[in-house]
C-alpha cells in the first residue's frame, strides 16, 4: 500500500541514526580533558573547561558554548558533549548562535529553522 505520511517516515529515518550509528570522535584529543578543542579555536579552553561551560548555571554561557560546538565542530565530535534531547530543549535560544549550520541541525533533529 502506497501513501501514508512521507514526512513522518523521513523524520524517522533521520532520527534512526542516533545513537546506534554514531561514529566515534575524529580524534581522541576531542575528549581528552587536558586537550584544547579545535572547534574553540578563539578560546583558550581545555576540554575539561569546555565541559564546565556546557554545565554552567548561567544559561547564556551554556547556550553560547553549545552553539559554538554545533557551529564549529564536525558532527562526529558533537555527541561526546551533548545529546539530541539537550539540543531540542535549548533550540529556541541556540538558533541565533548557529549561523549557516542552523538549517543542518534543524533538518537532522526535525526542528523549526525559522527564527
Amino acid at each position: 500500500m502506497r501513501g501514508g505520511n512521507t514526512g513522518q517516515r523521513a523524520v524517522a529515518r533521520r532520527a534512526a541514526w542516533y545513537p546506534s550509528s554514531v561514529l566515534p570522535p575524529t580524534s581522541q584529543d576531542v575528549v581528552r580533558p587536558d586537550a584544547r578543542p579545535y572547534f574553540l579555536w578563539w578560546a583558550p579552553l581545555t576540554v575539561a573547561e569546555f565541559r564546565e561551560k556546557l554545565a554552567s548555571e548561567d544559561l547564556e554561557e551554556r547556550v553560547y558554548y553549545l552553539g559554538a560546538l554545533l557551529r564549529e565542530a564536525n558532527t562526529r565530535d558533537v555527541w561526546p558533549f551533548v545529546t539530541p534531547s539537550a539540543i531540542r530543549t535549548l533550540w529556541p535560544r541556540l538558533r541565533r548562535h548557529l549561523g549557516r549550520r542552523r538549517a543542518m541541525w534543524a533538518f537532522l533533529l526535525d526542528l523549526p529553522d525559522a527564527p
